[in-house]
């Protein structure tokens, strides 16, 4: 930091984002950060459509660390929330905004009233066009060189959900012949099975395929670099981490820890990424953890998901930036008024190096591959994380009238390859339990029943 700037455990306050009072008084979270011929762009939002609160817009940062509001994007506000680098045309999106080399800004009219989410590269004219999602479900073509914006789906209609203002999406990511876009609705009736309104879903140029009903908030990859596509979300029994792979053109399903069930929400999971913050190693934050990624998958299997740290923070995005870790958070949402205890609209950014999130909470967590699932004899579970925890225990217990046993087997090398750990025997209608030994750990860990059932299985790692 230059000597002029204060810092607090790596947050500089001269560079909060700070909104309005209001009225209406909204938020101001950090939507997208994006370093771009020699600046670092902030994109910051209020929670609602353009208009909802005033104090919003495009802001830039210097390597002296000093901040400037870009004036092109005053009066410019909404929920924004997206990141691309154009490289046929050399230009940045961010928001409604298209940023040449030279910083100049032109506005998107068609995007600006929109909760506009995510931006990825188009399955049939990449050098000319991109796809730009919106939050209600608008898919946009943009031409990169004249602007031209057209609207080629809307994805409440497309993928059966309940409509504007009640499914919001999320996140698009385009490689390999495929579009995918997620969403993320999730809240009591989903939790207890009575919708299933979350979408993970895929568009091949000519149809819509509906991969999980399910929330999901994050997509990501290197290209083709890497063979991969990771898409991050959730159930009630656990984290989830899809991945597909090129080479055998298959979506895999993978379960991680819930770090806590505060993320257990729609509204409270906001934009958690998959970003590349060191080269060519992905940092990915999920459900209160942050992990290591690494964009290959050998043998079509992912290796090296680990563990760092857990954190409390809600990061709308994170980059590298001049050898800086940069988090962006969303700190304060006074809800229009709903929050009547909660300061001023204003969210922080964090100045650090990445190995500063092993200073952060430690690894924990709970979750595991069944929850009150119909469990069919001799099919094995997903694959549940083990590596990087301490201590472990394995909780299972059973709606059955029956004994049934439970195989418990381990991927310790991490390539798909299992081995019989234990068996538990469980009563009908009853429970068990399975302490580990302090530090045993591999990479996966899944279980099997021998007998159809009603079963619950739970991991949890402190």
């Amino acid at each position: 930091m230059t000597a002029s700037v204060a810092s607090f455990s790596g947050v500089v306050p001269s560079l909060a984002q700070v909104g309005d009072l209001g009225p209406p008084r909204s938020e101001i979270g950090v939507g997208a950060l994006m370093p771009w011929a020699g600046k670092l762009y902030v994109m910051n939002y209020n929670s609602h459509k353009a208009h909802s609160g005033g104090g919003v817009s495009l802001r830039r940062i210097s390597a002296d660390l000093t901040m400037e509001v870009v004036p092109e994007t005053l009066g410019v506000d909404g929920t924004y929330t997206n990141r691309f680098v154009h490289y046929a045309t050399n230009q940045l999106v961010i928001g409604p905004h298209v940023v040449d080399a030279h910083h100049q800004i032109r506005t998107v009219p068609e995007l600006q009233p929109l909760r506009v989410c995510g931006t990825t590269w188009h399955l049939t004219d990449p050098d000319t066009l991109v796809y730009v999602l919106c939050m209600e479900g608008e898919v946009f073509e943009l031409n990169m060189r004249s602007l031209e914006c057209r609207q080629v789906f809307n994805l409440q209609e497309v993928l059966g959900t309940q409509g504007e203002g009640q499914v919001h999406f999320k996140d698009c990511y385009c490689c390999f012949g495929r579009l995918v876009v997620c969403s993320n609705e999730y809240h009591e009736p989903d939790w207890a099975g009575r919708q299933s309104q979350g979408r993970l879903a895929e568009f091949d140029g000519q149809n819509w395929t509906i991969l999980e009903q399910k929330p999901f908030t994050g997509l990501g990859g290197r290209h083709h670099f890497g063979g991969t596509i990771f898409a991050t979300g959730w159930d009630r029994a656990s984290a989830l981490l899809k991945v597909f792979t090129h080479a055998d053109k298959t979506w895999r399903t993978y379960r991680l820890p819930k770090a806590s069930h505060t993320f257990d929400h729609k509204w409270a999971t906001e934009w958690p990424r998959i970003r590349e913050t060191e080269h060519e190693r992905f940092l990915m934050d999920h459900h209160g953890m942050f992990y290591e990624l690494s964009p290959w998958a050998y043998g079509n299997r992912i290796w090296g998901v680990r563990p760092i740290s857990t954190h409390l923070w809600v990061h709308g995005d994170f980059c590298s930036w001049r050898g800086m870790l940069v988090l962006g958070a969303d700190n304060a949402s006074p809800s229009g008024g709903e929050s009547p205890t909660t300061a001023e609209p204003q969210s922080g950014l964090f100045f650090g190096k990445t190995d500063d999130l092993w200073q952060f909470g430690k690894p924990k967590g709970w979750g595991g591959p069944w929850w009150k699932n119909q469990v069919q004899a001799g099919v094995p579970s997903d694959p549940y994380l083990m590596t990087g925890f301490e201590h472990k225990c394995l909780h299972v217990s059973l709606d059955s009238d029956q004994p049934v046993k439970v195989m418990v087997e381990v991927d310790f090398l991490g390539c798909g390859e299992w081995r019989r750990y234990a068996v538990l025997a469980v009563d009908g209608g009853g429970y068990a339990n399975h302490v580990f030994p302090t530090g045993f750990s591999a990479h996966w860990v899944r279980v099997t029943a021998e007998a159809d059932c009603v079963a619950s299985a739970q991991f949890v790692y402190t």
